[in-house]
C-alpha cells in the first residue's frame, strides 16, 4: 500500500522533493515549496477535503482527499504540465476498460488533476504470486482491447528510443558504468531494434505497466493501472516489467514461461524483450544501492 506522509513529516517531504529535484531540476524545489497553497487553493475550488500526502510519485505531488459526494480520490500535482495533460488524454482513452482511475476534476494549466483512489490499492508486486500472471493477463486484454484513435502518433519504437537515450546518459556514472558496459547498451539497443522491426500486430499499450504502476482494485475489479504512457507497439511489451522484476524471486527465465502461458505471448518475444529490458532494470537497483545477486541475474540474463 502506498505509503503516506502525514502533513507535518519535513523527512518524508524532503524525500519527495530529492525525487522531483532529480527529475525536473533545481526549480522543481520552490515548485514544491509552494505546491501545498496550489494544492489548498485547488481544494476549495472543486470542494474537497484534503488528507495526507502520498510519499512516492517521481514526477508529481499527490494527496488523498474526499470529493463533496464522499468519493474517495487523489489530488496529483506536477511542474510538467504537458505531462498532465498527456496523461489526461491517455485515462480517457483507456477509460471505456473501466480498469483507469477515472478523472473526477482538472485543470492541465495548473498541472493540476483530481482522479478516483484505486481501493485498496496494493501494488502488484506485493500481492500473492500465483493468480498474478493471470490477473495481469486479463489487464493487459482489457487496455490492449482499445480502439487506436487516428491521432495517436506516439509509438513503441519512440518510447524505447527516449529511454535508451535518457537512461543511457546514467553509464557515465562510475557506479553504473562498472558493471554495465557501453557493449551490453549497445547490444540491447540492437535488440530492441530488430523486435521493432518484427512487430506483426501492434495494440494501444499501457507503455508503463511495471509492478508499481498495477494496483488491487478490490473484488469485481482486480488489477487496474494508473499513469499510462499509451503508444502503439508489441502486446509483450507490457508484461516485460513485469517478467524482469522476477530476478531474485523465481528468477527472470520461469516468470517469462509463466507470463507467457498466462496472457497467451510468444515467449520468444517476451525472453527478448525482456533482455532489452534487463540492463535498465538493472541501473534502476544500482542507484537504489542494491549490487547483489538480483543485478547480477539481471546483467546476466542480459548478456
Amino acid at each position: 500500500v502506498p505509503r503516506l506522509i502525514p502533513r507535518r513529516d519535513d523527512g518524508g517531504m524532503q524525500d519527495v522533493t530529492a525525487l522531483l529535484v532529480s527529475r525536473f531540476g533545481p526549480t522543481a524545489r520552490r515548485w514544491v515549496a509552494d505546491a501545498p497553497a496550489l494544492a489548498a487553493r485547488l481544494a476549495e475550488r472543486w470542494e474537497l477535503r484534503l488528507g495526507a500526502m502520498f510519499a512516492n510519485g517521481a514526477s508529481s505531488l499527490i494527496w488523498r482527499c474526499d470529493c463533496p459526494d464522499g468519493t474517495p480520490a487523489v489530488l496529483k500535482l506536477s511542474p510538467d504540465h504537458a505531462l498532465v495533460a498527456g496523461q489526461l488524454e491517455m485515462l480517457r482513452l483507456f477509460a471505456p476498460s473501466g480498469l483507469v482511475p477515472a478523472v473526477l476534476a482538472a485543470a492541465p494549466e495548473a498541472g493540476a488533476v483530481v482522479l478516483t483512489e484505486i481501493r485498496p490499492g496494493t501494488e502488484a508486486g506485493d500481492l500473492p504470486p500465483d493468480r498474478l500472471p493471470r490477473q495481469w493477463g486479463a489487464l493487459m486484454s482489457a487496455l490492449h482491447a482499445t480502439p487506436a484513435p487516428h491521432d495517436l502518433t506516439r509509438d513503441l519504437r519512440g518510447r524505447c528510443d527516449e529511454s535508451f537515450a535518457r537512461i543511457g546518459r546514467r553509464l557515465s556514472e562510475p557506479l553504473i558504468g562498472a558493471r554495465i558496459s557501453p557493449a551490453m547498451w549497445q547490444r540491447a539497443i540492437e535488440r530492441c531494434h530488430r523486435l521493432l522491426d518484427t512487430q506483426s500486430r501492434p495494440v494501444v499499450l499501457h507503455g508503463d505497466l511495471h509492478p508499481g504502476n498495477v494496483l488491487d482494485g478490490g473484488p469485481g475489479r482486480g488489477l487496474m493501472a494508473i499513469d499510462p504512457k499509451a503508444c502503439l507497439g508489441d502486446p509483450c511489451f507490457d508484461a516485460v516489467d513485469y517478467v524482469v522484476a522476477g530476478a531474485g524471486q523465481e528468477g527472470i527465465a520461469a516468470r517469462c514461461a509463466r507470463m507467457a502461458a498466462a496472457c497467451g505471448l510468444d515467449g520468444g518475444r517476451l525472453s527478448a524483450w525482456s533482455q532489452v529490458i534487463a540492463p535498465m532494470a538493472a541501473i534502476a537497483r544500482l542507484s537504489d544501492d542494491d549490487s547483489g545477486s538480483t543485478v547480477d541475474e539481471l546483467l546476466e540474463f542480459a548478456r
